[in-house]
């Protein structure tokens, strides 16, 4: 950073002047001084403003970040206030369309299907549904992890300036959560909690058991709703629509809207987690990955993400696999298995040349 040499003299002036020789007339003539306290926060966001031209480090980036600010800490602000009601609205969301199944679509299920799709039905959708809730649970209710505040011999590449304390490779500062978090991939308002080293799995899950559910809800439920609005939309009936025909078409309509939105939404986030796995990087990491690409371009080097293990072992170290069996145990099925590591180093982990067949 180069201060302009004249820096210092100029801004001592102008703050004198500006504190002193703030006037308005009035219409009379006569001179009304404004109130200290205004002209002090006028003349500090004068300050602010300016200052930004006297430096050689400025540049679109700052400014935008600048500008920002105020937005980004408003957003964390009212995530941190109410992140146990978008926790509620997405326990409610999903019972709403668990009752319109059950109550109305089951029924009708065990009238009209074969004893074969019967089955399949009964099977795949709870199954879908222990893989839902067991993975939000998890996701909710685990820490994300945090790294040793006492004095120790793991290695950081950092100090946190406001933790005050080391920060391992792959530690990053949550704004929201006012602590640093292992392997931080974001913070997520739909869980009140870090996506970090010890929950990111349980959070992927959980979007891919979501995202198939409201799949198969909305493959299964096309029909229905087509019939549904032609019923709702029509003006005449003979005879005349019941309460509970009513409520049955509504029904429908609302599992059928709410399940696509939700499938599309919540699916591409899905796809772009699964990009992120396959190349071993978190959301943060993507950013920080990228601009160190250009950085090292422009010296006709190559960045390398270091914790790229390979596309197939970093999902084996993303969702524990060590041998054949733990794609069904492990992936499969609900697992409460810890991750590979402890998020302080990073050379632990079991890639093998024999894992390649898994």
């Amino acid at each position: 950073m180069r201060p302009c040499p004249t820096f210092p003299l100029m801004r001592w002036l102008w703050l004198c002047v500006c504190t002193r020789q703030w006037h308005c007339s009035n219409s009379n003539g006569n001179n009304c001084r404004l109130p200290l306290c205004v002209r002090q926060i006028w003349a500090y966001l004068r300050l602010m403003v300016d200052s930004l031209y006297y430096n050689s480090l400025t540049n679109s980036d700052v400014v935008m970040d600048s500008l920002l600010e105020p937005i980004i800490w408003m957003v964390d602000l009212l995530t941190r206030r109410l992140g146990a009601v978008f926790v509620c609205l997405v326990v409610i969301l999903t019972s709403t369309i668990l009752v319109v199944v059950y109550v109305v679509l089951l029924p009708m299920i065990f009238d009209t299907y074969s004893p074969s799709w019967i089955a399949w039905h009964i099977t795949y959708g709870h199954w879908n549904l222990v893989m839902i809730v067991f993975h939000y649970y998890k996701a909710t209710n685990t820490t994300p992890g945090y790294p040793p505040t006492m004095k120790n011999d793991s290695p950081f590449v950092s100090v946190c300036k406001k933790c005050v304390i080391p920060k391992p490779a792959r530690t990053h500062h949550c704004a929201i959560c006012n602590t640093c978090i292992l392997k931080m991939d974001h913070h997520c308002p739909w869980l009140n909690n870090c996506v970090g080293h010890f929950n990111q799995r349980y959070f992927f899950s959980f979007c891919v058991a979501m995202t198939l559910g409201c799949i198969y809800c909305s493959i299964s439920g096309r029909n229905l709703f087509l019939d549904a609005c032609s019923a709702v939309q029509s003006p005449y009936q003979t005879p005349p629509f019941t309460f509970r025909d009513e409520m049955f078409h509504k029904s429908i309509i609302y599992m059928w809207v709410l399940t696509s939105m939700v499938a599309v939404s919540l699916g591409g986030l899905t796809i772009w987690h699964a990009v992120l796995i396959s190349r071993g990087e978190t959301s943060i990491e993507r950013h920080l990955n990228n601009k160190e690409t250009k950085r090292m371009r422009k010296h006709g080097k190559v960045y390398k993400n270091p914790f790229n293990y390979g596309r197939l072992n970093n999902w084996k170290v993303f969702l524990g696999v060590a041998k054949k069996s733990h794609w069904l145990t492990r992936v499969l099925l609900p697992s409460g298995h810890v991750p590979f590591g402890n998020s302080l180093t990073w050379d632990i982990y079991p890639i093998r040349k024999d894992m390649m067949p898994i």
